[in-house]
């Protein structure tokens, strides 16, 4: 089984698009909180439901079962938390929503969708690693 990961930030439309068709995953799946902010650019919702689709032949689905909750995000983006915090209790977050009883095919082939430009301080990885350490066979690729 194989997860991949990719954030929108610090890059351009055409080199996103390009990673993610020449990736050989299935479908994106958007693991954002809040995916529709005009701050997203050519990250918004309908634009990635187009975009991915027109560009670069594969489906596109939100799975906010994924997402960190509002108040994890503003304890760590707004008020500056720690990272290993944050951390912690997403994954946390995470074992109590039981993601691992997710459709393993939804995730198959699929491409992990947030922001942050690098996956080292991303909940996307976390999600990722979750994942692989509950299901075991899961190749994890950052594009």
């Amino acid at each position: 089984m194989k997860i991949f990961t990719i954030g929108f930030t610090k890059t351009t439309a055409q080199r996103f698009f390009t990673r993610l068709k020449d990736s050989g995953a299935k479908r994106l799946v958007d693991v954002r909180l809040n995916n529709i902010s005009q701050l997203a650019g050519f990250a918004k919702r309908d634009d990635l439901k187009y975009f991915t689709g027109a560009l670069c032949g594969m489906g596109y689905e939100h799975v906010p079962a994924l997402a960190p909750t509002q108040d994890m995000l503003d304890a760590y983006k707004k008020d500056g938390g720690d990272w290993d915090s944050y951390a912690a209790k997403f994954v946390d977050l995470m074992g109590k929503r039981r993601i691992e009883t997710l459709d393993r095919n939804q995730l198959d082939g699929g491409c992990l969708l947030c922001s942050e430009d690098k996956p080292h301080h991303c909940h996307r990885r976390l999600v990722a690693e979750y994942l692989k350490d509950k299901w075991s066979d899961v190749e994890i690729v950052h594009l």
